[in-house]
């Protein structure tokens, strides 16, 4: 530890710690521009000057390191101002700079009110400029469909230029031009590629990179701020998701150290207009081939008089990838009651079994352990695209230093090299033998690593598969006392959840793709699931919140709540119980899952034991208590990968499918966004890249 005295109060920081870290720790607010706690230091806006005694000049706190301050002449801490004369006096000098030539825009600025330079120009702004040239006229960009530019207004921070290089993996902007011509550009005017792009407009301290969809929607004054969570993917990244009366107007990241840090994806900030397209607001039945609007009584009555002329093993239900837990329970207990022990939660058709203890189908390592892990092998998965955030906290790993990548399964651009070690189980086996090269620095790795994504379990033979993944872990030492390596990856917020509570076949019960197929069920339910095709034949009662895939193929429709429109519990892919909280109202009739399941069960004769959430809830933590404890992980038992690696079998040599084929459309709400539709038409050619219309 290093001693300092700042604004006379003596502190000790760490010797690694810049001088404007060291200044927080001891209270003072220190204003930047450039400067980011998660980024590489540029030191090139200059607003962060502090009085360093001995120095003949103000110095850039974070530039500048504690180790390189100097004690005094009998070895007295170094001394350091924040709050002198000659500090104010510097501070004002580079805002007066920095004014120069950034255009009075404020009043139709989207980052008006939320705007940095608005802010500290309030405490380092003059009143009048001395400067009576004409200000620099920069060209506007076009870098996408999701960030819109005011190039005027850019101050030459490089946060953007720093983010997409070192985070985001894609090096996309960077800057032309020297001084007053400095421009920054994705060189080509291409739109970008990166699916964390939006992060940008979080990290500009000015005007110059704002949100597209979100231009001149509202203010953030006018709008109200519900803390909540993602559920596009199994990450459960933290969000706030900001209203105006029951329309979401937009979705910002919050910081979670553990899960998503501060960034968010594209397909998380970006889907809220998906929220408005295409919503089921009242329930619908079909007649004579088309489905008409009806009363809750009348569709009540349609399902109920099917459902009584049904046998229970013809009954079944699938859950879909945005399910709560809440809605899932409820789906179960009603199913149990009708004596229907189909009911399944993998509606891609995986092969996981929570049978084999909760350590087999969990994150082990935890998103966070990333950072300790020292080898990583990647089995049926791309992280890029099911795991966003995840993805940026492998390649911050990688920047790190002295850790390995390999990959089995489809090549694909993951934002950090690797090893490509083959596409199917051959390769896997290969590793155990120890023919691969891989399998000398896995077994020397201190805390290997051991990703299974769900591109390897959505075969016949996943659990053969699963089993080999989870000896290899054995074997090279990723499964210890203090780490426990062996991690699946989910693509959906429901998965883990699902499997918490045992939503998956009873004995004698039928899955998902087997219900799905011609002939499987009679009468089945679809709890959110549009993933899944359902053959002619089955009578099929969709519970949802857009007319997508489910709601066409149903012969009763009940339009249910969004995610931001109730509150539910989620368990991301490592395990972590989280808790979403509503931010506004389902449209029209449109109720939460889990209320119609209990009006339908009053009708069937079956009725379920709650009438309101926190009931349902008392019910659910009875069942499952780990539930109850929100921000947690309940660790799952290593013994349980050492009995799945003693399952065994010898896996088909066909190579790992790709769970997802397009980033942007993977459920309802992202199909719904015109938004999601102009990045997929981008990504995959459709559009054009450059703005050259």
């Amino acid at each position: 530890m290093t001693k300092l005295l700042i604004d006379g109060i003596e502190i000790d920081v760490p010797p690694d710690f810049t001088l404007l870290q060291a200044c927080e720790a001891a209270g003072a607010e220190i204003p930047r521009f450039c400067f980011h706690e998660r980024l590489s230091i540029a030191g090139n806006c200059r607003m962060c000057l502090v009085e360093l005694k001995g120095s003949p000049k103000p110095v850039a706190s974070c530039a500048w390191g504690v180790r390189d301050c100097r004690p005094g002449p009998n070895g007295e801490p170094p001394v350091v101002n924040t709050r002198t004369p000659m500090v104010k006096k510097a501070r004002e000098g580079v805002m007066e700079f920095l004014l120069i030539n950034h255009p009075l825009d404020c009043p139709i600025c989207d980052q008006g009110g939320e705007c940095d330079l608005q802010d500290q120009a309030m405490a380092y702004g003059v009143d009048t400029s001395r400067y009576a040239e004409n200000k620099r006229a920069v060209e506007d960009k076009y870098i996408g469909a999701l960030v819109k530019t005011s190039m005027n207004r850019c101050i030459h921070c490089t946060r953007c230029v720093r983010f997409t290089t070192e985070v985001a993996g894609v090096s996309e902007l960077g800057a032309i031009g020297r001084g007053e011509d400095m421009e920054i550009t994705t060189y080509l005017e291409q739109a970008m590629t990166s699916e964390l792009q939006g992060n940008v407009v979080d990290l500009c301290p000015v005007g110059a990179l704002t949100s597209k969809p979100y231009a001149f929607a509202a203010r953030p004054w006018e709008l109200n701020k519900t803390e909540s969570i993602d559920v596009m993917d199994a990450v459960g990244s933290a969000i706030r998701i900001d209203t105006r009366g029951r329309e979401v107007m937009r979705i910002l990241p919050r910081t979670n150290e553990d899960v998503n840090e501060e960034w968010i994806s594209d397909k998380t900030r970006h889907v809220v207009d998906g929220l408005r397209s295409q919503r089921l607001d009242t329930p619908f039945i079909r007649e004579n081939g088309r489905l008409r609007a009806a009363s809750w009584s009348e569709a009540f009555a349609v399902v109920a008089g099917k459902v009584k002329s049904t046998k229970p093993e013809r009954i079944g239900a699938i859950a879909g990838d945005l399910c709560a837990v809440e809605d899932m329970f409820a789906c179960k207990d009603l199913m149990t009651r009708l004596g229907s022990h189909n009911i399944d939660a993998r509606q891609a058709g995986s092969k996981l079994d929570p049978h084999w203890g909760r350590a087999a189908y969990i994150f082990n390592a935890t998103i966070a352990g990333i950072e300790k892990a020292d080898a990583l092998l990647i089995i049926g998965s791309n992280p890029r695209h099911e795991a966003s955030v995840l993805n940026a906290r492998i390649r911050k790993r990688w920047r790190a230093g002295a850790f390995p990548v390999g990959v089995i399964g489809a090549k694909a651009d993951l934002t950090y090299p690797y090893e490509y070690l083959g596409a199917g189980p051959d390769s896997l086996s290969e590793l155990l033998s120890g023919k691969s090269k891989f399998a000398d620095l896995l077994k020397k790795a201190e805390r290997p690593l051991i990703l299974l994504g769900n591109g390897a379990l959505v075969r016949d033979d996943g659990p053969r598969v699963a089993s080999l993944a989870a000896k290899l872990a054995v074997e090279c030492g990723a499964v210890k006392d203090g780490w426990n390596g062996f991690s699946v990856l989910h693509s959906a917020a429901s998965r883990v959840g699902a499997f918490d509570i045992g939503f998956i076949p009873g004995e004698n019960g039928h899955g998902a793709l087997h219900m799905a197929k011609a002939g499987g069920v009679d009468v089945l339910f679809l709890l959110g699931a549009d993933e899944i095709e359902v053959a002619p034949g089955a009578f099929v009662v969709y519970i949802g919140t857009h007319g997508d895939a489910g709601a066409h193929r149903a012969d009763v429709i009940f339009p249910g709540a969004a995610y931001p429109e109730k509150s539910g519990i989620y368990v991301n892919t490592e395990g972590r119980v989280q808790i979403a909280a509503r931010a506004s109202f389902p449209p029209g009739e449109a109720r939460e899952d889990w209320a119609i399941l209990r009006a339908l069960s009053d009708i069937l004769g079956h009725t379920l034991p709650y009438d309101s959430l926190a009931q349902l809830r008392a019910a659910l933590f009875k069942a499952a208590p780990h539930l109850m404890r929100i921000d947690q992980i309940e660790p799952g038992d290593p013994a349980d990968i050492r009995r799945l690696a003693g399952l065994g079998g010898a896996p088909d040599k066909t190579a790992f499918a790709v769970a997802i084929e397009d980033f942007y459309l993977t459920n309802p709400i992202a199909r719904a966004s015109a938004v999601m539709a102009e990045c997929s038409a981008l990504a995959e050619g459709r559009a054009t890249l450059t703005a050259a219309e």
